[in-house]
């Protein structure tokens, strides 16, 4: 009977607690900053003259370059380990908020806010932190624990929002974000807590976990390029590729342009940045609920439903009147669907292909919803300037909801990779 990590020793347990909870600080220090790009758009665009297009272009570009880095972010920490990879990444982060900060021209903002902020969040977030949570916990407990840590993770969108609009009002755009830098270096060094004992494989260069005692599951063996060439013609990925696009559209559309778009209803001039704090805090238990119910129903069963009345909300929110209240009520429903996607997605990708390399099939599956991340961000300010208001843009987000339902429920989630084959006796 294989062990559980999570009950095998006290000292085994406490390991694995503080993989979850470094886990979550990264995610913490990494979304949270991240949520508050949205506080930043007017500023830059009234006080420094920059183009509101141009503005949610660097915003807009980091998602794309985050996509199309987190294979890459991925395959590094597969291969050897999240400490370096997240060190990295947290300081590549801070030097782009630097950058803004000191941004003299859009040119600089669009380097530091979108291509140096985006290689840095590919290495602090999902595609590196879930990973390493998965290889220390059993099958039958990874959905859990990957929702335990992206609940974790929205502490920060809890705090940095109302400490990001604080520093704004009192201090300036540039203080504002040398402290949101600040923090990134402080979570520099929390990879190191992220990696069980490793020990080197032979032959592979891949290091594996030697103190938890787990059996081999299957897509252990199989080559990187195997499984890439698997996962690109099963039909399943396919569909859950193309559904995390609309989640990656709907939610940097949000968290981009909400609190401009509140401003043009002529709501309270916080009140974006509360309804981006009630998001974050919303956002913990929905992620630790997507987690539970992905350990007790098919993921992508939950995921199709949690598009539905994802949709649903947004659609009522942009076609019923405007007021205090209906702001706090969708703030709090986009919460519990905001990123329960990520663990239930994770996970079904462990089911069907297995841990060995989820950081880079994860990746490439991450790279649409970043595709869809930069469509969601940039077109929001690009629509606004064509035709002055956000109409449009809030009709495709609320229909992109159903179209990914309609994407997940047929998928097949049965394990698509052969079992290891165990030889009966060396050859000689």
């Amino acid at each position: 009977m294989s062990r559980n990590p999570i009950s095998a020793s006290p000292s085994l347990q406490g390991r694995v607690t503080l993989i979850i909870l470094a886990g979550a600080l990264v995610l913490s220090a990494a979304m949270g900053t991240r949520q508050t790009f949205g506080l930043f758009i007017n500023p830059f665009s009234y006080d420094r003259g920059v183009p509101v297009t141009l503005v949610a272009f660097a915003i807009a570009l980091h998602n794309l370059v985050w996509g199309f880095a987190q294979p890459f972010a991925g395959a590094m920490a597969d291969r050897y380990g999240p400490a370096p990879v997240v060190a990295a990444g947290a300081f590549a982060f801070a030097g782009g908020l630097a950058m803004a900060a000191l941004a003299p021209s859009g040119m600089w903002l669009v380097i530091g806010l979108g291509v140096l902020v985006g290689l840095g969040i590919s290495c602090t977030t999902f595609g590196v932190v879930l990973p390493a949570v998965s290889r220390a916990v059993t099958p039958e407990k990874r959905t859990m624990a990957m929702g335990l840590v992206s609940a974790g993770g929205s502490l920060g969108q809890v705090a940095l929002v109302p400490v990001a609009q604080g520093l704004r009002e009192t201090y300036g755009v540039s203080t504002s974000l040398f402290v949101l830098a600040l923090v990134l270096c402080c979570a520099a060094p929390l990879g190191l807590f992220m990696t069980m004992h490793r020990r080197r494989t032979g032959g592979t260069g891949l290091a594996s976990t030697s103190s938890v005692p787990r059996k081999p599951e299957d897509g252990d063996h199989v080559r990187l390029r195997d499984i890439l060439r698997q996962a690109s013609a099963h039909r399943g990925y396919q569909l859950l590729t193309l559904g995390f696009f609309t989640c990656g559209f709907q939610l940097a559309f949000i968290a981009t342009h909400l609190p401009g778009y509140l401003l043009m209803c002529h709501m309270p001039v916080g009140l974006g940045a509360t309804a981006l704090a009630l998001i974050g805090l919303f956002n913990m238990i929905g992620s630790w609920a997507c987690g539970w119910l992905g350990g007790r129903y098919r993921q992508h069963h939950v995921l199709g439903w949690l598009y539905l009345l994802r949709g649903a909300a947004i659609a009522l929110f942009f076609l019923l009147p405007k007021s205090n209240a209906g702001v706090v009520i969708f703030a709090a429903v986009m919460g519990l669907t905001w990123l329960g996607t990520v663990p239930l997605t994770s996970a079904l990708v462990a089911k069907v292909f297995g841990t060995r390399h989820l950081g880079t099939l994860f990746g490439v599956c991450f790279m649409s919803h970043q595709v869809g991340s930069f469509l969601g961000a940039w077109l929001g300010g690009f629509v606004l300037d064509v035709t002055g208001s956000y109409n449009l843009i809030w009709a495709a987000t609320a229909i992109l909801g159903a179209v990914a339902a309609a994407l997940h429920f047929p998928i097949d989630d049965e394990c698509a990779v052969p079992p290891m084959h165990r030889p009966v006796a060396a050859s000689a």
